[in-house]
């Protein structure tokens, strides 16, 4: 059996630069008969047909003189959309999650802003389809410890645990869907430390649908969105899209949490 490189047959298969088939698989597009691609490097048969998923495009939610916020899809770095739209990021989501995202269009809102955070002043919703049944609401208040590292290609990797010698970190659960053994939650936190919801979830047995990281769940998408951001007056909703439709959930734009 004839094997290759899985980013070389890509590359071949969608005419694109071998540079772009490896940053399509690092991304989490790329399937082969049902599986997610992990490495690039990888051998497979090369008589292999991939999928790719395409990725989606961002969308402005709201802009004045002080603020741009942006419903960023899966798959997109946060840092692409500051370059995307040249204005400096308020907040960032891992590359995994969709919704809110905000920029500052000044340096002087930037830093009240920023003063929002540090003190906690900033109410932020999240929607999740997450592992097991939840039918009541959950407070998890566990401190979480951050550990940054280089990964094998050079790039600063972040692991975060619950731990004493942790921050503070506040998230609460509220059930809202039941579909066989999943559940659709809505999630508000208090504060913001790298990958909480993932972390604070996945301790609890309701993981995030879609979380290798944290719980080994395979899935196309990690099923977290930011829905809501709510900050000096300002209110912000990015509906959910029709991916969050899986397993048996019925989501339209129009709806509220």
């Amino acid at each position: 059996m004839a094997v290759e490189k899985a980013y070389k047959l890509l590359a071949l298969q969608e005419n694109i630069s071998n540079n772009e088939a490896k940053s399509l698989i690092d991304s989490g597009l790329v399937y082969l008969s049902g599986k997610k691609i992990i490495l690039a490097r990888g051998l497979v048969n090369t008589s292999a047909k991939f999928k790719v998923t395409k990725l989606k495009k961002p969308t402005i939610i709201f802009e004045d003189e002080n603020i741009l916020a942006i419903n960023k899809p899966e798959f997109i770095n946060s840092l692409d959309i500051e370059k995307k739209y040249k204005f400096p990021l308020i907040n960032r989501l891992d590359k995994e999650t969709s919704g809110v995202i905000l920029l500052a269009k000044n340096e002087g809102f930037r830093q009240k802003v920023i003063k929002e955070f540090k003190n906690l002043n900033v109410k932020k919703t999240y929607i999740a389809i997450v592992n097991g049944i939840v039918s009541e609401k959950i407070e998890i208040n566990d401190k979480i410890l951050t550990i940054k590292n280089n990964n094998s290609k050079g790039r600063n990797e972040a692991f975060s645990k619950i731990s004493d010698n942790g921050k503070t970190a506040f998230t609460t659960v509220y059930p809202f869907m039941v579909s066989g053994k999943k559940s659709l939650v809505k999630i508000e936190i208090k504060t913001g430390r790298t990958h909480q919801i993932r972390v604070h979830l996945a301790a609890y047995d309701h993981a995030v649908i879609g979380d290798e990281k944290y719980a080994k769940l395979s899935s196309k998408r990690l099923f977290l969105h930011s829905y809501k951001t709510e900050i000096l007056g300002y209110s912000f909703v990015a509906p959910l899209d029709n991916s969050f439709n899986e397993f048996g959930f019925e989501i339209s734009k129009d709806m509220k949490f």
